[in-house]
C-alpha cells in the first residue's frame, strides 16, 4: 500500500482531532484523540482506494511533502 502523508490536528470547534490525507482528496476523518483520528483516517484511505480502484478512477501517487521537509531539501 502506498505511503502518503497524514495531517493530525486538534480541532477546538469539533473538540477532537482531525486527520486528511492531503494527496487523496476530502480523505479525512474525526477522533477524540489524535490515536483514533489516525486509526480512522486509516480506514478512510483503505475505503478511499478501494473506491477508486472498483470506478477505475486514477490513484494518485504520494507526492505531499510539508514544507519543512521542502526546507530542508532546499538547504542541501
Amino acid at each position: 500500500m502506498r505511503d502518503y502523508h497524514i495531517n493530525i490536528f486538534c480541532s477546538q470547534e469539533d473538540s477532537g482531532y482531525i486527520a486528511d490525507i492531503p494527496d487523496l482528496p476530502h480523505c479525512s476523518a474525526f477522533g477524540a484523540d489524535p490515536e483514533q483520528a489516525l486509526a480512522e483516517v486509516l480506514k478512510a484511505k483503505a475505503a478511499w482506494l478501494e473506491a477508486a480502484k472498483a470506478e477505475g478512477k486514477p490513484i494518485p501517487p504520494p507526492s505531499f511533502k510539508p514544507v519543512i521537509y521542502q526546507l530542508s531539501e532546499a538547504r542541501t
